[in-house]
């Protein structure tokens, strides 16, 4: 591409690749630079192909992520009706160690919440305690006490602190069933961060929000079994986690009917889960409103995590790929005991972003 054409393009191109090399990593290496290079050309043609309508998406900010919000949810719900079991057990060997790494990027190093001593200090602790095996209850009341480190007003951190108490109080309550509401409530924890990530233009983002209600709605109605028993949903599953086994791990002792509604909500909600974390949370999180190229975003992940953090998330996400290719339910149980913790980082992040604000990346 000529210097005319890379200032005239929308395409962030150089970012990533400019702030690597003021970093001092290394260029990558010719056959994978070379792949990415590709699928930067084709995604350019693909658009291009599009004319008006996909300059528009590449342009307006507001109108991508509605669009690709709008195609998220129809996809998850499609996924929900039809193959709801696979989608639970596979989901999490293939993304889920990519979406903790999006969780660690954006909220704990692009955030410089770890650059505070307090925070870092009482957090990391909090995350630690989680990651072995820590008491759900325990690490909510620690993650009270990180908000009380906030930047804010002496009664807003107090009464950030107390909802987060009396929420862990009421999980407590509840016994087991406090720790399935708090997994079902996690899977919409980065809805609310995404909401509250950027100020919005326009009323576009109105749509995918009106299309996610209907969806839970239709879920949690009797319709939405009878629709994937019709589809043959409700029949293909693996040996080991059928439909008891995710109503007891999701619904404990519920009545079935009503069960299974919440094993088609957590389908559906853990799917949209992982795009925001991995698509449309980064698409926010960028000053500039166009699309970095592909090149450019992993050069970004390299200057945010290092050639040495990326090494690591590569190995896991192969290592529990691996690992499901000869025990597939075991894989999928030990990604969630590995990744515990996550769920009170982003409960972290919400109460400080709700105290200071959008987050100041470092730079």
């Amino acid at each position: 591409m000529s210097e005319r054409a890379q200032r005239s393009s929308p395409w962030s191109a150089t970012f990533g690749a400019s702030q690597a090399q003021a970093a001092g990593l290394a260029p990558l290496p010719s056959p994978f630079s070379a792949a990415l290079a590709s699928a930067d050309r084709l995604r350019r043609r693909w658009l291009g192909a599009l004319g008006s309508p996909g300059r528009a998406l590449v342009r307006r900010r507001e109108l991508r992520i509605a669009v690709l919000f709008s195609v998220v949810i129809v996809t998850a719900l499609v996924g929900s009706l039809v193959a709801p079991f696979w989608l639970l057990l596979l989901s999490p060997v293939v993304w889920g160690v990519p979406h903790v790494v999006a969780d660690i990027r954006y909220l704990v190093v692009r955030s410089g919440y770890h650059q505070r001593p307090a925070i870092a200090f009482l957090g990391g602790a909090t995350l630690l305690w989680m990651a072995v095996g820590g008491p759900l209850v325990e690490g909510l009341l620690c993650t009270a006490g990180v908000a009380l480190l906030a930047r804010a007003g002496l009664l807003r951190r107090l009464a950030v602190a107390a909802t987060i108490a009396l929420f862990a109080y009421g999980l407590d309550r509840l016994g087991r069933y406090g720790n399935i509401t708090f997994a079902h409530l996690h899977n919409f924890t980065p809805l609310l961060l995404w909401w509250i990530w950027r100020r919005r233009n326009g009323r576009l983002h109105w749509i995918p929000l009106a299309l996610l209600a209907l969806a839970t709605c239709f879920l949690l109605s009797p319709f939405a079994v009878e629709v994937a028993q019709a589809l043959g949903g409700l029949g293909w599953f693996s040996a080991e986690m059928g439909p008891q086994a995710q109503l007891w791990r999701l619904a404990a002792d519920l009545d079935p009917a009503w069960g299974m509604r919440l094993v088609l909500l957590f389908c559906f909600s853990q799917s949209v889960h992982y795009a925001l974390w991995l698509h449309l949370l980064p698409d926010e999180d960028r000053d500039r409103a166009t699309p970095l190229t592909f090149r450019a975003t992993v050069e970004g992940l390299r200057v945010d995590l290092g050639d040495a953090g990326l090494a690591v998330a590569a190995l896991l996400s192969v290592g529990i790929t691996a690992w499901a290719v000869f025990d597939l339910v075991e894989a999928n149980e030990g990604y969630f005991r590995m990744a515990q913790f996550h769920a009170h980082l982003e409960v972290m992040a919400i109460a400080l972003l709700l105290l200071e604000g959008r987050i100041r990346h470092v730079s």
